[in-house]
């Protein structure tokens, strides 16, 4: 499949196959074409924003949908580094998780975060909010070029 590098590229970072099903299922369901890309965890983050092993020809995300609680590094692990790293501090990441914990709100908006999304456990839910988000991001924000 060739990529359209002109689409708004979305990287998910998330290791619940279900959810990541279910965020697919929205973005597809939208009438805005996005790029969505899917990692597994932070690890996989840093491997795809450093274009490295399998993601050498990846597209650059415009916004990162992050998932806080994974193996190996876990989303607030990849928020800091993110955000330190001035090649990619500039893109927009969105906490989407489970918990609705105060700390995990204030961690994440600490180190960075544009916003924080507590997933629905409702699926129609779900999916109003992934389009809400996308509507925001895609449609309406504008951000730097060269992002």
């Amino acid at each position: 499949m060739t990529l359209n590098p002109d689409l708004f590229t979305v990287l998910l970072v998330e290791d619940e196959a279900a959810d990541a099903y279910l965020i697919r299922l929205a973005f597809e369901e939208s009438h805005v074409l996005v790029n969505l890309q899917h990692v597994q965890d932070g690890v996989e983050a840093f491997e795809y924003l450093e274009q490295q092993g399998r993601f050498q020809d990846a597209p650059p995300p415009d916004l990162i949908l992050l998932d806080l609680n994974m193996p190996r590094m876990d989303g607030r692990a990849f928020l800091a580094r993110q955000k330190a790293d001035p090649r990619f501090r500039r893109i927009p990441v969105v906490v989407l998780t489970t918990s609705d914990a105060e700390s995990d709100i204030v961690a994440s908006y600490d180190l960075g975060a544009a916003g924080f999304i507590v997933k629905p456990l409702d699926i129609d839910d779900f999916l109003l909010k992934v389009k809400g988000l996308e509507d925001y991001w895609v449609t309406l924000v504008r951000r730097p070029k060269g992002n």
